[in-house]
């Protein structure tokens, strides 16, 4: 019995030994005073460079090739420049240079150098579908009216293209088919692009005179516009680059796309800001005349940008809409903004006392068409490219062209204040009340 318990206390001592050193081997390892913790390095996150001109990458900056003339662009921008070459003229019979030509000089006009007035005149109108072209064309047609009275025009037939290429076209070639008719043609191209070949076949039968936008031919047509939209787009950008030396954030906004001269406008404005780096074009957008959806965008760059220090827009009604968005969304008007000189936006500029240029294409060139066909049918001396100049309206002159007795559709350059049925045919316009044929 004795020896049984030797051997059972034996037994307990043995495993209890080699249970003491099993957890030894596996307890942690004790830390002494002089142990020190390793330290996670602290990851400072990097600050991301500002995008400059992040706008200008957008598919809303893009233009076409086709629309962009880089020697036109230089041309017109140098014309900007040089004064009038007869400035105690009327404003709408002003030249800016001198390459004069008379009917005698086209041996294929023979005819009509002997041909007494009146004269019956074509006009291929590519449409009167927006505020400028009617104002432009109550100043076409009220001038045909006075020279009536005088004696000078006895029929003005207006064919209207509706916007259409292929229309126009097609009224150009009824006018050649019947010769007789007209003993001049006034083009208004729809297309500078889709017109040369029509008109070069008109030319071959009587005179041709276009204005707004001049189609590139190889027969004796006359041009008579102001300097052109490359230096509208010009006249804004440059202002908006004088009035933030220092720089700025700069939001675009266009009317709309393809539209060639609202290209050029844009297309100019944009050569103009990219050689200004020390701007930053942070947007540009299409307008859409929502004012909720502006709102938002506005709203969109505010938040992200801190201020938006210049609007520039291609049209004076995009302008007012964007400018009206920014006052409903609570966001201060910028140093610089750039319109048109529509009636509305001269009302609203004035009205809010904003720091904003008025750009013009001015509408006078219509008139101007008209004077210029009858002094060439007379044999008097013309301007066979005929460059008008091209005001600025500026917080100098804002008061010579704001008129609130006007519409706000009127175009404040229409050259129309010394007309016989100023202001009444403007201010109430209605481009039907004309007749073209008189007994």
């Amino acid at each position: 019995m004795l020896k049984n318990s030797v051997y059972l206390i034996t037994a307990m001592l043995f495993f209890f030994c080699i249970s003491l050193t099993a957890c030894q081997m596996i307890a942690p390892p004790a830390i002494t005073a002089t142990s020190t913790e390793i330290e996670t390095p602290t990851v400072v996150p990097a600050t991301p460079t500002p995008v400059v001109n992040p706008g200008l990458n957008m598919d809303a900056a893009k233009i076409s090739p086709q629309y962009f003339d880089a020697t036109e662009f230089e041309q017109e921008m140098e014309l900007m420049s040089i004064p009038p070459l007869n400035p105690d003229a009327p404003v709408y019979l002003q030249y800016l240079i001198d390459n004069p030509v008379m009917l005698a000089d086209y041996p294929q006009y023979a005819t009509l150098s002997q041909k007494e007035p009146p004269y019956n005149i074509c006009f291929s109108d590519s449409g009167v579908e927006d505020p400028w072209r009617v104002v432009g064309y109550i100043d076409m047609r009220e001038q045909v009216e006075q020279f009536r009275s005088d004696g000078y025009i006895k029929n003005f037939y207006h064919l209207d293209a509706q916007g259409d290429d292929a229309k126009q076209i097609s009224d150009i070639q009824q006018i050649i088919d019947d010769p007789q008719k007209c003993d001049l043609l006034i083009v208004a191209a729809n297309s500078s692009k889709a017109l040369p070949s029509i008109i070069e076949k008109a030319c071959q039968v009587m005179p041709v005179i276009q204005i707004g936008r001049s189609t590139q031919s190889n027969c004796p047509v006359i041009t008579v516009q102001s300097i052109g939209n490359y230096a509208f787009g010009i006249s804004g950008a440059l202002f908006i680059v004088n009035n933030l030396p220092e720089g700025g954030n700069v939001l675009a906004f266009r009317t709309q796309p393809n539209t060639d001269i609202l290209e050029q406008r844009w297309g100019a404005a944009r050569k103009i800001l990219e050689q200004n780096p020390q701007l930053n074009i942070i947007g540009v957008e299409f307008a859409g005349f929502d004012n909720f959806e502006a709102n938002m965008v506005l709203n969109d760059y505010q938040t992200k940008y801190g201020t938006i220090d210049a609007i520039w827009a291609d049209t004076g009604s995009t302008a007012v809409s964007i400018l009206k968005s920014l006052n409903e969304a609570g966001i201060p008007y910028p140093k610089a903004v750039v319109g048109e000189d529509q009636e509305e936006f001269l009302e609203y500029w004035k009205q809010n006392g904003l720091t904003a240029i008025a750009p013009t294409f001015p509408a006078y060139q219509w008139r101007t068409a008209v004077l210029s066909s009858v002094k060439f049918l007379q044999g008097e001396t013309f301007q066979h490219q005929w460059i008008l100049p091209q005001p600025e309206i500026t917080a100098v002159n804002l008061d010579q062209f704001q008129n609130p007795d006007m519409p706000l559709l009127h175009y404040a350059t229409c050259g129309c204040e010394d007309m016989k049925n100023y202001p009444s045919a403007w201010k109430n316009p209605d481009i039907n009340a004309y007749v073209d044929v008189v007994p």
